[in-house]
């Protein structure tokens, strides 16, 4: 079993700032002191609306990030200028809505075919990997495959809500179907939504699942004990 990999997604340190539109906390910052703790990505979703990450957060990171670098963004034209500047690593292509709290459910590859097709080839063409963020659902794997993206990532948004335990064993058995059935396409597995420090275990237990990208959990709980101690004890919990 090789080693798993944490992404930190640092988006709501930036939320906590902008709700002053003050200097600090830094994203960038708590990028940094994620990659001390034993981070092995960082992971940002510069929204069209600039709710949280800046251009200059994205651009800051891009200059200090030592791991690597993954820009979640809508799969629109103008997004795809923004990452052919920043260059990150990896892009991975999330639906949008502006009325939203947080990306709500996976984008929708069967219907979006040619759009996102096109998008994966031209960020293909700037040297930038591209993984898509997807619910975890067959024709949802088989379409990405077909669409040239080189990884995704499964929503666990509805395995973490899940109400009961019949209903929690039954998302964990549908993430763990469309991980097997990822990575027999030769895509790369990703899992990311709503995942925390008490409900981590049996995503990690999926051997397909490669990568988790984790946000909120780790800044809530940085705030309390800061971004390190955080981080730390998400990888610590990895260690499968």
């Amino acid at each position: 079993m090789g080693h798993l990999r944490l992404g930190v997604n640092v988006d709501h340190v930036a939320t906590l700032r902008q709700a002053r539109r003050a200097a600090f906390p830094d994203p960038v910052i708590a990028a940094a002191l994620a990659e001390l703790a034993g981070a092995d990505q960082i992971t940002v979703h510069l929204r069209e609306d600039r709710r949280h990450i800046q251009d200059r957060d994205l651009s800051l990171l891009r200059q200090t990030v030592r791991t690597t670098l993954n820009l979640e963004m809508a799969a629109t034209p103008d997004m795809v200028q923004v990452a052919f500047g920043a260059k990150p690593e990896q892009a991975t292509l999330v639906p949008e809505r502006r009325q939203e709290l947080t990306t709500e459910g996976g984008l929708d590859v069967v219907n979006g075919k040619e759009t996102i097709k096109k998008i994966v080839k031209s960020l293909g063409e700037g040297e930038i990997e591209v993984s898509l963020f997807i619910d975890p659902d067959l024709d949802q794997v088989r379409a990405a495959h077909r669409c040239d993206a080189r990884a995704v990532e499964l929503h666990t948004g509805r395995y973490c809500d899940a109400k009961d335990a019949q209903e929690r064993s039954r998302e964990l058995t549908r993430l763990a179907d469309a991980a097997k059935a990822a990575a027999r396409l030769g895509l790369r597995v990703a899992a990311g939504h709503g995942l925390g420090y008490e409900n981590l275990r049996p995503v990690v237990a999926i051997p397909e699942v490669v990568e988790l990208n984790i946000g909120h959990s780790i800044v809530s709980r940085a705030v309390l004990v800061g971004m390190e101690r955080a981080v730390r004890e998400m990888v610590e919990l990895m260690k499968r």
